[in-house]
């Protein structure tokens, strides 16, 4: 399989990039439901968001990458079938999806630097702290993590249906080509 993407299908970086995303930000999302319900002297209360933080920051990382691998290696054109209304709504969804995440990741940020203090990303190497005290900072950015996080679930959800439903009911290529075959 290539590396880049053609007119017919996904390559190996952009199938990466995306299911490995998708597991991330499901994996996040269970651990941090997780994480919110553990007692003050489970062993886990500081090692899991030590760990959710980490694996956040580096789906940072990984986003950032995807973002540019679009513009170095285009997907490829919708299948032939589609109108114009589902193209626009692929369109405006994918947007959706890739703002509401870095939004996420923005505001889980402004939860861990509240107090001034950088973020370890396992134990390597630390992300300073560039903003903090802002009035009522970790609470506030708090809440709007948990509401985006629940929106990006949702609409991944969403999306998973709509590929299906392009998949079994519409017959078109859109899933094949995301699992890397040709269309």
């Amino acid at each position: 399989m290539q590396l880049r993407n053609s007119t017919s299908r996904y390559g190996w970086v952009s199938i990466v990039l995306h299911w490995g995303v998708a597991l991330t930000v499901f994996g996040l999302f269970a651990l941090g439901l997780w994480m919110v319900g553990l007692g003050y002297y489970d062993p886990w209360r500081k090692a899991g968001p030590d760990l959710h933080k980490s694996i956040g920051l580096v789906l940072f990382f990984f986003m950032l990458l995807r973002v540019v691998w679009r513009f170095i290696s285009p997907p490829p054109p919708p299948t032939p079938n589609q109108g114009k209304l589902t193209r626009t709504a692929a369109h405006l969804g994918h947007l959706f999806l890739y703002a509401d995440l870095f939004l996420v990741m923005s505001a889980g940020y402004l939860i861990s630097t509240a107090d001034g203090v950088g973020i370890p990303v396992f134990g390597l190497f630390e992300i300073p702290a560039l903003v903090s005290g802002l009035p009522d900072q970790a609470e506030t950015a708090g809440t709007v993590h948990f509401y985006l996080a629940w929106v990006l679930v949702i609409f991944a959800v969403l999306h998973g249906l709509a590929a299906l439903k392009h998949h079994f009911i519409d017959r078109d290529a859109t899933l094949i080509r995301m699992l890397g075959r040709k269309a």
